[in-house]
This record gives structure tokens, C-alpha cells and sequence, in this order.
């Protein structure tokens, strides 16, 4: 990374705290993205969006 990277950020209107902000939810998700690959975690077909019991299984 170099200033040059962070130059359209800063057009766009990001602050210090906005690129510092940006760049942890990136972190984040990749971490998790990551830690759910490695377990092979695989999405429901319907998206997970069954309602009831967030805790019950079919």
C-alpha cells in the first residue's frame, strides 16, 4: 500500500478514521471468510433464512 492507493479513498470523501474504519470491516471479512472456508462451511440454499428458532435444526 502506498499514498497513491489511498488517494481515491480520499476522494471519495474518507477521513483518517474512515480509511482506518474501511480497512477493519475489510480485515474482518476476509478473516471470516477465510476461517469459514477452512472449516468448509458452505451457505443454506435458501440463505439461511428459515425464521423460527435460530438454534433449532430441521
Amino acid at each position: 500500500m502506498t499514498a497513491d492507493d489511498i488517494a481515491p479513498l480520499r476522494a471519495a470523501g474518507l477521513s483518517d478514521a474512515g480509511v482506518h474504519d474501511l480497512n477493519a470491516v475489510t480485515a474482518y471479512f476476509n478473516f471470516v471468510n477465510r476461517v469459514a472456508q477452512g472449516l468448509g462451511l458452505e451457505l443454506e440454499e435458501d440463505g439461511g433464512s428459515k425464521g423460527g428458532d435460530a438454534g433449532s435444526r430441521p
